[in-house]
Protein backbone atom coordinates (compact mmCIF):
# COMPACT_ATOMS: atom_id res chain seq x y z
CA UNK A 1 0.00 0.00 0.00
CA UNK A 2 1.33 3.28 -0.43
CA UNK A 3 2.08 5.69 2.03
CA UNK A 4 -0.36 8.35 0.50
CA UNK A 5 -3.21 5.95 0.37
CA UNK A 6 -2.48 4.46 3.69
CA UNK A 7 -2.36 8.15 5.83
CA UNK A 8 -5.68 8.91 3.87
CA UNK A 9 -7.40 6.01 5.17
CA UNK A 10 -5.77 6.87 8.30
CA UNK A 11 -7.11 10.20 8.14
CA UNK A 12 -10.63 8.95 7.63
CA UNK A 13 -10.68 6.37 10.08
CA UNK A 14 -10.07 9.64 12.69
CA UNK A 15 -13.08 11.20 10.87
CA UNK A 16 -15.41 8.42 11.53
CA UNK A 17 -14.10 7.73 15.21
CA UNK A 18 -13.45 11.30 16.60
CA UNK A 19 -13.97 10.05 20.30
CA UNK A 20 -11.72 7.49 20.14
CA UNK A 21 -9.21 9.53 17.72
CA UNK A 22 -9.70 12.39 20.14
CA UNK A 23 -8.28 10.29 23.16
CA UNK A 24 -5.63 8.76 21.15
CA UNK A 25 -4.21 12.39 20.98
CA UNK A 26 -4.49 13.36 24.45
CA UNK A 27 -1.55 11.46 25.79
CA UNK A 28 0.72 12.31 22.68
CA UNK A 29 -0.46 16.23 23.25
CA UNK A 30 -0.63 16.64 27.05
CA UNK A 31 3.56 15.28 26.78
CA UNK A 32 4.41 17.51 24.26
CA UNK A 33 2.73 20.67 24.82
CA UNK A 34 4.83 20.50 28.62
CA UNK A 35 8.36 19.24 26.35
CA UNK A 36 8.05 22.42 24.54
CA UNK A 37 6.71 24.52 27.31
CA UNK A 38 9.76 24.08 29.35
CA UNK A 39 12.69 23.76 26.67
CA UNK A 40 11.44 27.42 25.84
CA UNK A 41 11.49 28.79 28.92
CA UNK A 42 14.74 26.91 29.40
CA UNK A 43 15.93 28.07 26.23
CA UNK A 44 14.68 31.75 26.31
CA UNK A 45 16.79 31.77 30.48
CA UNK A 46 19.75 30.86 28.24
CA UNK A 47 19.29 33.24 25.66
CA UNK A 48 18.82 36.26 28.52
CA UNK A 49 21.63 34.89 30.44
CA UNK A 50 23.72 34.41 27.34
CA UNK A 51 23.05 37.85 26.12
CA UNK A 52 23.33 39.90 29.69
CA UNK A 53 26.63 38.00 30.45
CA UNK A 54 28.22 38.35 27.11
CA UNK A 55 26.53 41.40 26.05
CA UNK A 56 26.33 43.62 29.03
CA UNK A 57 28.71 42.49 31.85
CA UNK A 58 31.71 41.15 29.64
CA UNK A 59 31.75 42.32 26.45
CA UNK A 60 31.72 40.50 23.10
CA UNK A 61 35.02 38.82 22.50
CA UNK A 62 36.54 40.00 25.70
CA UNK A 63 37.94 38.72 29.14
CA UNK A 64 38.41 39.85 32.14
CA UNK A 65 41.04 39.99 34.26
CA UNK A 66 40.03 40.00 38.11
CA UNK A 67 41.20 38.84 41.64
CA UNK A 68 38.95 36.17 41.93
CA UNK A 69 35.73 34.95 39.56
CA UNK A 70 32.96 37.84 39.08
CA UNK A 71 29.92 34.78 38.42
CA UNK A 72 30.32 31.82 40.85
CA UNK A 73 28.00 29.03 40.57
CA UNK A 74 26.83 29.21 43.80
CA UNK A 75 28.97 26.25 45.68
CA UNK A 76 31.27 28.60 46.94
CA UNK A 77 33.19 27.39 49.87
CA UNK A 78 34.35 29.16 53.10
CA UNK A 79 37.61 27.80 52.82
CA UNK A 80 37.52 29.01 48.83
CA UNK A 81 36.66 32.43 49.85
CA UNK A 82 39.49 32.63 51.94
CA UNK A 83 41.96 31.14 49.94
CA UNK A 84 40.83 33.69 47.01
CA UNK A 85 41.17 36.45 49.66
CA UNK A 86 44.62 35.73 50.15
CA UNK A 87 45.41 36.04 46.66
CA UNK A 88 47.37 39.15 45.48
CA UNK A 89 45.69 42.67 44.05
CA UNK A 90 45.40 43.33 40.52
CA UNK A 91 47.27 46.52 40.98
CA UNK A 92 47.15 50.04 38.70
CA UNK A 93 50.84 48.23 37.45
CA UNK A 94 49.68 45.05 36.56
CA UNK A 95 47.03 46.78 34.23
CA UNK A 96 49.54 49.05 32.29
CA UNK A 97 52.01 46.26 31.87
CA UNK A 98 48.72 43.74 30.43
CA UNK A 99 48.25 46.88 28.38
CA UNK A 100 51.81 47.18 27.08
CA UNK A 101 52.00 43.42 25.86
CA UNK A 102 48.93 42.77 24.27
CA UNK A 103 48.99 43.10 20.18
CA UNK A 104 47.81 46.43 18.90
CA UNK A 105 44.38 45.75 17.48
CA UNK A 106 43.61 44.38 20.95
CA UNK A 107 41.39 46.62 23.02
CA UNK A 108 41.97 47.17 26.55
CA UNK A 109 40.02 49.27 29.17
CA UNK A 110 40.29 49.19 33.20
CA UNK A 111 36.91 49.27 34.76
CA UNK A 112 36.72 49.84 38.60
CA UNK A 113 33.17 49.99 40.29
CA UNK A 114 32.05 50.95 43.62
CA UNK A 115 28.42 51.63 44.84
CA UNK A 116 28.74 55.52 46.04
CA UNK A 117 26.28 58.10 47.39
CA UNK A 118 25.82 61.24 45.33
CA UNK A 119 23.97 64.50 45.01
CA UNK A 120 23.02 67.21 43.00
CA UNK A 121 21.07 70.74 43.58
CA UNK A 122 18.51 69.82 41.88
CA UNK A 123 17.41 67.01 44.14
CA UNK A 124 16.87 66.47 47.76
CA UNK A 125 18.69 63.15 47.73
CA UNK A 126 18.32 59.75 45.70
CA UNK A 127 19.73 56.46 45.26
CA UNK A 128 22.94 55.01 45.25
CA UNK A 129 25.00 55.09 42.10
CA UNK A 130 26.95 52.08 40.70
CA UNK A 131 30.45 54.51 40.07
CA UNK A 132 32.45 53.64 37.48
CA UNK A 133 36.70 54.50 37.27
CA UNK A 134 37.25 53.59 33.46
CA UNK A 135 39.10 54.29 31.26
CA UNK A 136 37.68 55.38 28.01
CA UNK A 137 38.02 52.76 25.81
CA UNK A 138 35.69 50.77 28.01
CA UNK A 139 32.57 52.55 26.31
CA UNK A 140 33.61 50.90 22.88
CA UNK A 141 34.33 47.42 24.55
CA UNK A 142 30.99 47.37 26.20
CA UNK A 143 29.30 49.06 23.30
CA UNK A 144 27.44 52.17 25.12
CA UNK A 145 26.51 54.58 23.17
CA UNK A 146 25.44 58.27 24.17
CA UNK A 147 21.85 59.53 23.70
CA UNK A 148 23.10 63.09 24.76
CA UNK A 149 25.74 64.99 25.21
CA UNK A 150 29.79 62.52 24.48
CA UNK A 151 31.65 60.38 26.11
CA UNK A 152 35.19 61.51 27.89
CA UNK A 153 38.15 61.26 26.09
CA UNK A 154 41.87 60.05 26.35
CA UNK A 155 43.43 63.58 26.86
CA UNK A 156 40.29 64.37 29.74
CA UNK A 157 41.79 60.82 31.35
CA UNK A 158 44.97 61.76 31.17
CA UNK A 159 44.61 65.17 33.21
CA UNK A 160 42.49 62.65 35.37
CA UNK A 161 39.49 65.76 34.80
CA UNK A 162 36.23 65.33 37.11
CA UNK A 163 34.07 64.92 33.72
CA UNK A 164 31.35 62.04 33.85
CA UNK A 165 28.92 59.99 32.00
CA UNK A 166 25.65 58.94 33.62
CA UNK A 167 22.92 56.82 32.87
CA UNK A 168 19.51 57.30 32.20
CA UNK A 169 18.04 56.90 35.83
CA UNK A 170 20.62 58.90 37.35
CA UNK A 171 19.45 61.84 35.01
CA UNK A 172 15.68 61.13 36.04
CA UNK A 173 16.79 61.08 39.93
CA UNK A 174 19.52 63.79 39.99
CA UNK A 175 18.52 66.17 37.50
CA UNK A 176 14.53 66.23 37.03
CA UNK A 177 13.51 68.01 34.18
CA UNK A 178 16.90 69.82 33.31
CA UNK A 179 19.29 69.01 30.90
CA UNK A 180 22.13 67.61 32.77
CA UNK A 181 24.93 68.46 29.95
CA UNK A 182 27.20 70.89 31.50
CA UNK A 183 26.07 70.56 35.38
CA UNK A 184 27.62 69.06 38.35
CA UNK A 185 26.87 66.16 40.00
CA UNK A 186 28.71 65.52 43.14
CA UNK A 187 30.36 62.19 44.57
CA UNK A 188 31.65 61.95 48.18
CA UNK A 189 31.13 66.18 48.12
CA UNK A 190 33.92 66.42 44.76
CA UNK A 191 31.75 68.13 41.76
CA UNK A 192 31.93 66.19 38.27
CA UNK A 193 30.85 68.06 35.43
CA UNK A 194 28.00 65.45 33.41
CA UNK A 195 29.12 65.56 29.39
CA UNK A 196 26.94 62.78 28.67
CA UNK A 197 24.20 60.47 29.19
CA UNK A 198 23.87 56.74 27.90
CA UNK A 199 20.81 54.91 26.68
CA UNK A 200 18.63 52.91 28.71
CA UNK A 201 20.65 49.57 29.08
CA UNK A 202 17.58 47.93 31.68
CA UNK A 203 18.57 45.53 34.40
CA UNK A 204 20.42 42.24 34.59
CA UNK A 205 19.90 39.90 37.64
CA UNK A 206 18.19 42.60 39.72
CA UNK A 207 20.36 44.92 38.99
CA UNK A 208 20.08 48.41 37.49
CA UNK A 209 22.37 49.47 34.60
CA UNK A 210 21.19 52.98 34.41
CA UNK A 211 21.75 54.25 37.93
CA UNK A 212 25.27 54.58 37.16
CA UNK A 213 27.92 57.53 36.79
CA UNK A 214 31.20 56.91 34.71
CA UNK A 215 34.50 59.40 35.04
CA UNK A 216 38.37 59.13 33.48
CA UNK A 217 39.80 56.52 35.81
CA UNK A 218 43.02 59.07 36.64
CA UNK A 219 39.77 61.57 37.76
CA UNK A 220 39.19 61.60 41.69
CA UNK A 221 36.61 59.01 40.76
CA UNK A 222 39.22 56.31 42.13
CA UNK A 223 39.50 57.48 45.38
CA UNK A 224 36.26 56.40 45.81
CA UNK A 225 35.90 52.96 44.48
CA UNK A 226 39.19 52.24 46.15
CA UNK A 227 41.36 51.39 42.76
CA UNK A 228 44.88 51.96 44.40
CA UNK A 229 43.81 48.97 46.81
CA UNK A 230 42.53 46.74 43.98
CA UNK A 231 41.31 46.66 40.70
CA UNK A 232 37.80 45.52 40.25
CA UNK A 233 38.79 44.60 36.82
CA UNK A 234 40.67 44.72 33.79
CA UNK A 235 39.60 44.59 30.34
CA UNK A 236 40.91 43.09 27.22
CA UNK A 237 39.01 42.85 23.98
CA UNK A 238 40.36 40.38 21.53
CA UNK A 239 39.79 41.73 17.40
CA UNK A 240 38.12 38.62 16.77
CA UNK A 241 36.82 35.33 18.36
CA UNK A 242 39.41 33.71 16.77
CA UNK A 243 42.20 35.89 18.60
CA UNK A 244 41.01 34.84 21.98
CA UNK A 245 42.87 32.39 22.83
CA UNK A 246 46.15 34.22 22.01
CA UNK A 247 44.83 37.72 23.87
CA UNK A 248 44.33 35.44 27.26
CA UNK A 249 47.66 33.61 27.02
CA UNK A 250 49.54 37.21 26.82
CA UNK A 251 47.36 38.07 30.06
CA UNK A 252 48.21 34.80 31.61
CA UNK A 253 52.28 35.14 30.75
CA UNK A 254 52.37 38.74 32.00
CA UNK A 255 50.55 38.16 35.30
CA UNK A 256 52.26 34.90 36.00
CA UNK A 257 55.70 36.94 35.63
CA UNK A 258 54.28 39.84 37.36
CA UNK A 259 53.08 37.43 40.75
CA UNK A 260 56.65 34.99 40.39
CA UNK A 261 54.47 31.72 39.63
CA UNK A 262 56.07 28.95 39.22
CA UNK A 263 55.36 26.57 36.01
CA UNK A 264 53.86 24.09 38.78
CA UNK A 265 51.91 26.74 40.81
CA UNK A 266 48.08 27.96 39.69
CA UNK A 267 47.09 30.88 38.66
CA UNK A 268 46.29 33.66 42.04
CA UNK A 269 43.88 35.63 39.27
CA UNK A 270 41.48 34.78 36.65
CA UNK A 271 41.07 35.99 33.09
CA UNK A 272 36.74 35.40 33.07
CA UNK A 273 35.22 34.93 29.27
CA UNK A 274 31.92 34.67 28.75
CA UNK A 275 32.52 31.01 28.42
CA UNK A 276 34.32 30.90 31.70
CA UNK A 277 31.43 32.71 32.95
CA UNK A 278 28.83 30.86 31.75
CA UNK A 279 29.82 27.38 32.34
CA UNK A 280 28.22 26.79 35.76
CA UNK A 281 24.66 28.26 33.60
CA UNK A 282 25.40 25.21 30.94
CA UNK A 283 25.33 22.49 33.56
CA UNK A 284 22.24 24.00 35.17
CA UNK A 285 20.80 24.21 31.80
CA UNK A 286 21.84 20.52 31.06
CA UNK A 287 19.64 19.42 34.26
CA UNK A 288 16.75 21.62 33.34
CA UNK A 289 16.57 20.11 29.94
CA UNK A 290 17.03 16.76 31.07
CA UNK A 291 14.25 17.01 33.26
CA UNK A 292 12.29 19.24 30.54
CA UNK A 293 12.65 16.09 28.32
CA UNK A 294 12.26 13.08 31.12
CA UNK A 295 9.09 14.13 32.91
CA UNK A 296 7.18 14.85 29.85
CA UNK A 297 8.48 11.48 28.58
CA UNK A 298 6.48 9.53 31.16
CA UNK A 299 2.88 11.76 29.71
CA UNK A 300 4.43 10.23 26.05
CA UNK A 301 5.02 6.63 27.69
CA UNK A 302 1.34 6.71 28.83
CA UNK A 303 0.00 8.29 26.00
CA UNK A 304 1.74 5.28 23.89
CA UNK A 305 0.30 2.78 26.16
CA UNK A 306 -3.38 4.34 25.33
CA UNK A 307 -2.73 4.55 21.95
CA UNK A 308 -2.00 0.22 22.08
CA UNK A 309 -5.32 0.04 23.94
CA UNK A 310 -7.27 1.85 21.41
CA UNK A 311 -5.89 0.16 18.61
CA UNK A 312 -6.16 -2.83 20.21
CA UNK A 313 -10.31 -2.25 20.58
CA UNK A 314 -10.06 -1.07 17.09
CA UNK A 315 -8.61 -4.36 15.49
CA UNK A 316 -11.39 -5.92 17.41
CA UNK A 317 -14.18 -4.11 16.01
CA UNK A 318 -12.65 -3.96 12.28
CA UNK A 319 -12.17 -7.55 12.34
CA UNK A 320 -14.80 -7.92 9.48
CA UNK A 321 -13.38 -5.18 7.46
CA UNK A 322 -9.95 -6.74 7.81
CA UNK A 323 -11.47 -10.26 6.69
CA UNK A 324 -12.92 -8.35 3.36
CA UNK A 325 -9.77 -6.81 2.69
CA UNK A 326 -7.56 -9.62 2.74
CA UNK A 327 -10.01 -11.54 0.15
CA UNK A 328 -9.71 -8.50 -1.75
CA UNK A 329 -6.04 -9.40 -2.18
CA UNK A 330 -4.78 -7.02 0.93
CA UNK A 331 -1.12 -8.83 1.91
CA UNK A 332 -0.15 -9.17 5.30
CA UNK A 333 2.12 -5.84 4.75
CA UNK A 334 -0.75 -3.61 3.49
CA UNK A 335 -3.05 -4.31 6.77
CA UNK A 336 0.15 -4.20 8.58
CA UNK A 337 0.99 -0.48 7.12
CA UNK A 338 -2.64 1.07 7.53
CA UNK A 339 -3.09 0.20 11.13
CA UNK A 340 0.76 1.56 11.69
CA UNK A 341 -0.10 4.59 9.56
CA UNK A 342 -3.42 5.71 12.16
CA UNK A 343 -1.20 5.07 15.04
CA UNK A 344 1.45 7.16 13.51
CA UNK A 345 -0.83 10.11 11.95
CA UNK A 346 -2.48 9.93 15.44
CA UNK A 347 0.92 9.95 16.95
CA UNK A 348 2.28 12.81 15.15
CA UNK A 349 -1.50 15.22 15.08
CA UNK A 350 -0.99 15.15 18.51
CA UNK A 351 2.56 16.28 18.71
CA UNK A 352 2.22 18.95 16.49
CA UNK A 353 -1.12 20.39 18.21
CA UNK A 354 1.53 20.10 21.74
CA UNK A 355 3.93 21.98 20.02
CA UNK A 356 1.58 24.62 19.06
CA UNK A 357 -0.33 24.34 22.80
CA UNK A 358 3.22 24.56 24.12
CA UNK A 359 4.83 27.24 22.58
CA UNK A 360 1.17 29.00 24.00
CA UNK A 361 2.05 27.99 27.47
CA UNK A 362 5.77 29.65 27.45
CA UNK A 363 4.52 32.62 26.31
CA UNK A 364 1.55 32.79 29.03
CA UNK A 365 4.21 31.95 31.82
CA UNK A 366 6.77 33.97 30.48
CA UNK A 367 3.76 36.87 30.60
CA UNK A 368 2.30 35.97 33.99
CA UNK A 369 6.03 35.52 35.94
CA UNK A 370 8.39 37.42 33.83
CA UNK A 371 10.12 34.31 32.21
CA UNK A 372 11.99 34.89 29.41
CA UNK A 373 11.17 32.46 25.93
CA UNK A 374 12.55 31.45 23.29
CA UNK A 375 12.09 29.01 20.53
CA UNK A 376 14.90 25.98 20.53
CA UNK A 377 14.18 24.77 17.12
CA UNK A 378 15.76 21.34 18.21
CA UNK A 379 12.80 20.59 20.35
CA UNK A 380 10.39 20.78 17.43
CA UNK A 381 12.54 18.04 15.60
CA UNK A 382 12.41 16.06 19.06
CA UNK A 383 9.02 16.51 19.20
CA UNK A 384 7.99 15.34 16.23
CA UNK A 385 10.11 12.70 16.17
CA UNK A 386 8.86 11.55 19.82
CA UNK A 387 5.23 11.84 18.38
CA UNK A 388 6.39 9.13 15.28
CA UNK A 389 8.02 6.82 17.56
CA UNK A 390 5.60 6.45 19.74
CA UNK A 391 2.98 5.74 17.22
CA UNK A 392 5.24 3.32 15.68
CA UNK A 393 6.08 1.74 19.12
CA UNK A 394 2.62 1.83 20.28
CA UNK A 395 1.25 0.50 17.09
CA UNK A 396 3.51 -2.29 15.87
CA UNK A 397 1.73 -4.71 18.19
CA UNK A 398 -1.66 -4.27 17.13
CA UNK A 399 -0.58 -3.82 13.74
CA UNK A 400 0.67 -7.02 13.84
CA UNK A 401 -2.44 -8.90 15.03
CA UNK A 402 -4.68 -7.74 12.84
CA UNK A 403 -2.50 -8.30 9.77
CA UNK A 404 -2.15 -12.22 11.36
CA UNK A 405 -6.15 -12.75 11.13
CA UNK A 406 -7.41 -15.38 9.05
CA UNK A 407 -9.80 -13.76 6.19
CA UNK A 408 -12.34 -16.24 6.16
CA UNK A 409 -12.64 -15.86 10.13
CA UNK A 410 -12.23 -12.49 10.11
CA UNK A 411 -15.24 -12.67 7.31
CA UNK A 412 -17.69 -14.18 10.25
CA UNK A 413 -17.16 -11.54 12.64
CA UNK A 414 -19.43 -9.29 13.58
Amino acid sequence: MPLYEAIRLALAQIRVQKLKSFFTLLGVTIGVTFLIAVVSIVQGMSNYVTSAVAGKFLGVNTATLRRFPNFQNGNVTEAQWRLWMQRPPITIADAYAVRDALPPDAGWAIDDVKWVNATSKYTNGGPQLLAHAATPQLFKIKNLNITEGRVYNDEEEQLGLPVAVIGIETKQYFFPNVDPIGRDIKVGGLPFRVVGVLEKQGTVFGQPLDRVIYAPFQSPMQRFTGARENLAGVLVQAPSPAAMDEVQETVDEVMRKRHRLHPAQENDFVVETSASALSSWDTIKGYLVAGGIFLPAIGLVVGGIVIMNIMLVAVAERTHEIGVRKSLGARRRDVMAQFLAEATTLSILGALIGIALGFGLSKLLSSAFGLPSGVAPWSIALAIGLGAGVGIGAGIYPASRASKLDPIIALRAE
